[in-house]
């Protein structure tokens, strides 16, 4: 599995996440550090599935 750089910022209304080196946009965001990471590694997953592994160039 290839492994992506992922940047958790902290807001005032919870937390974002996004990865590094993926083409498009890909965003995960929660109440707590846990959940952002969690939703931007499911939204990584999707990304993948539905444009294929050219994203990963």
């Amino acid at each position: 599995m290839r492994q992506f750089k992922i940047i958790v910022e902290k807001h005032p209304d919870g937390y974002v996440a996004y990865p590094v080196g993926l083409k498009g946009v890909v965003v995960g965001e929660g109440d707590t550090y846990e959940e952002a990471l969690a939703d931007v590694k499911s939204a990584i997953r999707f990304h993948i599935e539905t444009f294929g592994e050219e994203v990963l160039s």
